[in-house]
């Protein structure tokens, strides 16, 4: 008998994410290259192209000063890399808060040069305008609310949210203003575990969590973070390799395998 044709794998989709609120939780990470996005791809259902790889890959102090191309050369890379997650490219500061048609301008480039499956932008009840717009003209929407790293000049940093309970209002505010305007998934950053939770039964969206609740209905880590590559990861991260050590262990012999000109061997060259 003749071996079955293999079904092509489809792409998760935004609808597809939505559906899973209160369901079997969503696994999601960042990936900012094609090697990393394709074991990712084996296990999480959320790849995000976080503008986080400004300070990741490339050394800034923080995401403000990533531009929207940088975020194109990334996001394709990790398309290219990748055949089942749904890959979310962020819209990097100053590409969406001017007005609503700039950030559908913007957003258009992203998903049209990236061929990615929806953009994430940050901000609560005042983007709400902005996410509608979007998702009105057939862009899906990933929203981010809490502590919004595009935001921590006006917030003084990387500040947890919500320790003064007189502000959970305002949160849950902004979390439901973005799911009613149209976002198909809300990520929620840096607040404490029982607003997260709350946030979580108050919006009828899936609620990706990172440094917030196991109540959350997904959760997301930067890769290099988990990996054990940051050498001072925040509180919520929880550390499941030790990359650097094993690099730094790999580099050394190759640097003493050339010194000692055991490498290359009889194994390595042509003959």
């Amino acid at each position: 008998m003749s071996a079955q044709p293999q079904k092509p794998v489809r792409r998760i989709t935004a609808p597809q994410i939505a559906a899973r609120k209160g369901g079997d939780p969503i696994v999601a990470l960042t990936s900012y290259h094609a090697h990393t996005a394709a074991i990712v791809d084996r296990h999480a259902e959320v790849i995000l192209v976080g503008d986080s790889l400004g300070m990741v890959m490339h050394g800034m102090e923080s995401t403000v000063g990533v531009p929207l191309d940088l975020m194109l050369v990334h996001g394709r890379a990790v398309v290219r890399g990748t055949k089942r997650a749904m890959v979310v490219v962020d819209m990097p500061f100053g590409t969406y808060e001017e007005s609503p048609a700039v950030a559908f301008r913007n957003a258009a480039t992203i998903l049209k040069e990236t061929q990615c499956g929806a953009v994430k932008l940050e901000g609560g009840a005042r983007m709400a305008e902005t996410i509608r717009f979007l998702t009105e003209r057939g862009i899906p929407v990933m929203a981010h609310i809490g502590l919004t790293p595009q935001s921590t000049l006006t917030m003084g940093g990387f500040r947890t949210q919500g320790r003064d309970e007189e502000t959970w209002p305002q949160h849950i505010a902004d979390a439901r203003a973005v799911a009613e305007a149209g976002a198909f998934s809300l990520v929620v950053e840096g607040v404490v575990e029982p607003l997260a939770a709350e946030i979580t039964k108050a919006v009828d969206i899936p609620t990706i969590g990172i440094g917030a609740s196991a109540a959350c209905d997904g959760q997301i880590l930067v890769l290099e973070d988990m990996l054990g590559l940051n050498p001072k990861p925040p509180k919520f991260v929880k550390v499941y390799g030790s990359m650097a050590d094993q690099i730094e262990a790999a580099v050394k012999s190759y640097a003493d395998d050339v010194k000692t000109r055991a490498f290359p061997s009889e194994d390595e060259v042509y003959r």
